[in-house]
């Protein structure tokens, strides 16, 4: 059994509802608009933004793209939804320069394009939109759209980290932790997933328990791993369920349970976590917490394996078992 740290990162998309900024008040209809839309009177708040759109008020156009991307009192239509952004973007709004930004960046819409979605992150980006800011800086250390560029991903995720926007603290993290674009720190990646894990982000506070577990940049310290481990494991991250079993099934700093180790190796590997399967396949193997049951070890061991986890493999090879086979 052994414990993985990797964790996925990806574009944020953090518009999931209508705007209302200050501008709308004093303006009736918006306001009506929001009314509506805010008592969940989706078709009405539709209607009214369709006709303000149309007279080119720029947060209807907005808002009428939101609902069109969230399928709110009209069937969803992503085309729709890019057309409505596209409109307000050309009026300099941010929150639809960034949604065209990122339907760009995932082909929603429109045909999938980097570059643009690069063009649409930078426009928002220098208005100070956190979200945008933290995008660029994973388009320039992934080199989407741009030659790929370590150092302005720092600048890019430190800009928005500066603002308290939690995910770019912990991806300014990750940046300290690996040394990208930046001299390695463990202290400093510590202090960055710190901050973003008081803001309940999930992924710095799986990574503030690996930390913890490894002691890195910080005293190895197991009680405050698996402090960190539960707290996200709760949330349903699928490694951290998995560190939290083999934290159980090893006993450190906690009483070992084997119980509480399948419980949590079931968690994860129901996600689809090969770690997590391949850990459960050694329980029913061994007969830990669970009737031994070579069959249901197989079983797992063979999930794992399709992932190209190496240990189940080698674990299905020993049985000889040809684990290719499916």
């Amino acid at each position: 059994m052994r414990v993985l740290s990797l964790q996925s990162r990806a574009l944020k998309k953090n518009i999931e509802a209508i705007n209302k900024p200050p501008s709308i008040i004093g303006n009736e209809r918006l306001e009506d608009a929001y009314k509506a839309y805010s008592q969940k009177n989706y078709i009405s708040a539709f209607q009214i933004y369709r006709h303000l759109a149309k007279q080119g008020e720029v947060i209807a156009q907005f808002n009428l793209g939101v609902m069109y991307d969230n399928g709110q009192g009209i069937t969803q239509n992503d085309k729709h939804a890019v057309y409505c952004y596209q409109k307000a973007a050309e009026q300099d709004y941010a929150g639809a320069q960034f949604k065209l930004g990122w339907m760009y960046a995932n082909g929603r819409g429109i045909e999938q394009d980097d570059k643009q979605a690069m063009f649409w992150y930078q426009k928002t980006a220098d208005q100070g939109h956190e979200t945008a800011q933290n995008n660029l800086g994973w388009m320039y250390e992934s080199g989407r759209g741009v030659e790929q560029d370590a150092e302005q991903a720092v600048f890019w995720y430190g800009v928005a980290a500066d603002q308290g926007y939690a995910t770019a603290q912990c991806n300014l993290g990750w940046m300290y932790l690996d040394g990208k674009g930046v001299e390695e720190d463990d202290e400093q990646a510590v202090i960055w997933y710190q901050k973003a894990a008081e803001q309940d982000y999930a992924g710095a506070k799986f990574k503030l328990g690996w930390m913890y577990a490894n002691g890195r940049g910080i005293e190895q310290d197991d009680k405050q791993a698996v402090f960190w481990y539960q707290k996200t494991a709760d949330q349903g991250h699928e490694t951290a369920q998995n560190n939290l079993g083999w934290m159980y099934a090893n006993g450190h700093d906690i009483e070992q349970d084997n119980k509480q180790a399948v419980f949590w190796y079931q968690k994860a590997a129901d996600q689809g976590y090969a770690t997590a399967q391949c850990n459960l396949g050694w329980m029913y193997a061994n007969g830990r917490a669970v009737k031994q049951d070579d069959d249901e070890a197989v079983s797992w061991y063979r999930k794992a394996a399709e992932q190209g986890d190496e240990t189940a493999q080698k674990n299905l090879t020993r049985r000889g078992i040809n684990w290719k086979d499916g």
